[in-house]
């Protein structure tokens, strides 16, 4: 069995000279890296005092759905012949928060808009992308349901 390792870095950035001396002290901002690759400027969600124009976590894993989602369904339509011209998700994550102060991801629906060249073809590739939902890491990894809903134009 392969095995592979992703190393980042989170850099926080936000002590605004106090630290974090009280809740209200400091920012959320912070920076996420990994070698060769342009920084992701990161913050809280702004529920939580973030910075409503960098990318937040929660965020990022509802990208993180979606980017693994598509990647398999693109190769799987590949494999099947199936040529796609346009895809673009608007996906939606919902997460709940807790009565002690902590929270969880209720689950994540992908909402795919797929352009495909044949669009005879709309039937196979929505089995296509039931198959790419069964197959994504990223799904396979979170303990909250992850839906689809896709649409062919």
């Amino acid at each position: 069995m392969k095995s592979h390792e992703y190393e980042v870095s989170v850099t926080w950035t936000g002590d605004t000279g106090s630290g974090t001396s009280s809740y209200r002290a400091y920012e959320r901002a912070h920076e996420v890296a990994a070698a060769g690759k342009p920084p992701i400027a990161g913050s809280a969600d702004p529920a939580f005092r973030g910075d409503p124009s960098r990318w937040n976590p929660e965020e990022m894993l509802v990208a993180s759905l979606s980017q693994c989602h598509m990647l398999w369904f693109l190769h799987l339509c590949a494999v099947e012949k199936i040529v796609v011209t346009g895809y673009e998700d608007r996906a939606r994550g919902t997460m709940t928060e807790t009565p002690d102060g902590g929270g969880r991801f209720a689950e994540v629906v992908l909402r795919p808009r797929t352009t495909l060249a044949d669009p005879a073809q709309a039937g196979r590739a929505a089995e296509l992308h039931e198959r790419a939902n069964e197959l994504c890491f990223i799904a396979n990894s979170v303990n909250f349901p992850v839906r689809h809903e896709p649409e062919f134009g």
